[in-house]
């Protein structure tokens, strides 16, 4: 089943404690369609400019993404600039140049109307609702956000919560949109801003679901959060994409399922984390181009022999 992403197809000049890369292709949608695209067909809406080439286009399309949704406009692509070097687990931005992404108005071409999932990058919630009532049959629809959107702009957000089957931001983000310092009380307050499912990042330390009355459609509910581990890595490169990697990880397997159960979902979350550890371990996406499903597939069994009771006792 195909994927709609939209969203930043983008270049990063990065530095960290590894060293540093100048203007290697980044953007949340790159990152989300190259995870997402192990587990299912991908498309992809943005904008990029005159330096995004056919170089880079091969990137997403060696992985069997389809890029007629990208715009091609006179200028130059979003381009950002941060640094890790103080701290793997916070950027600090040094330079945001929007350029064409400044003026990106989403266009869905005809061929993309037929997609059956949907991903809302982090863009101006004023585009993701617009996005959201021009593909009205999709089966399921997962978005993303960030601090900004929601203190400045919490009305237009307020709609895209709404239209949402599941909400994933991470834990600060959270309690911010919340306005709670208890991780779980903030999540009881964001499912009843409309997201059947919340989805928690907590960056190294995993990721937590929170479930809704309406997370599943056969009508099981799981009265529980389910938490799944991160992977602990001797070296971790560059963290920039690991949470748009995680979702495609995640949202890739979901869409890769005839049936949305707690067992499914619980196995997306783990496959979300396989993706992210990955995306990590080199700049930019260049993990994410040359991983194998081979290699996907044994560090999933990985994850549950560090996760799982049952490994612990043989």
């Amino acid at each position: 089943m195909s994927i709609l992403v939209v969203g930043s197809v983008a270049f990063d000049s990065i530095q960290t404690q590894s060293g540093s890369v100048d203007h290697c292709l980044g953007g949340a949608a790159t990152h989300f369609a190259l995870a997402a695209s192990y587990f299912t067909d991908v498309r992809v809406i943005a904008v990029v400019g005159k330096d995004f080439t056919a170089e880079h286009e091969a990137v997403f399309t060696r992985r069997g993404i389809d890029t007629r949704g990208i715009e091609h406009a006179d200028g130059l692509s979003f381009h950002w600039t941060g640094s890790y070097v103080s701290s793997l687990n916070e950027a600090e931005t040094l330079g945001t140049d929007l350029n064409v992404f400044q003026t990106f108005s989403p266009k869905i071409p005809e061929a993309y109307r037929d997609s059956e999932y949907l991903f809302l990058a982090n863009i101006d919630p004023v585009l993701q609702a617009r996005v959201r009532s021009q593909m009205p049959q999709v089966r399921m629809v997962c978005g993303d956000t960030m601090n900004y959107w929601i203190a400045d702009h919490a009305a237009n957000l307020a709609s895209v919560l709404r239209e949402l089957d599941v909400l994933l931001i991470n834990d600060g983000e959270v309690r911010m949109l919340a306005g709670d310092r208890n991780l779980v009380l903030a999540a009881e307050k964001v499912l009843t801003m409309g997201p059947k499912t919340l989805i928690v990042k907590h960056g190294e330390y995993g990721a937590t679901a929170f479930f809704g009355q309406h997370s599943f459609s056969s009508g099981v509910r799981a009265l529980h959060p389910f938490r799944a581990p991160a992977l602990p890595l001797a070296e971790v490169v560059d963290p920039t994409g690991a949470g748009d990697s995680f979702a495609g990880g995640f949202y890739g397997y979901l869409a890769s399922q005839p049936e949305l159960t707690p067992a499914v979902f619980r196995t997306a979350m783990f496959y979300g984390g396989v993706m992210g550890s990955f995306a990590v371990e080199r700049f930019g996406t260049e993990r994410l181009q040359n991983v194998t499903r081979e290699e996907i597939d044994e560090r999933f069994r990985l994850f549950k022999e560090i996760s799982h009771l049952e490994y612990a006792n043989t």
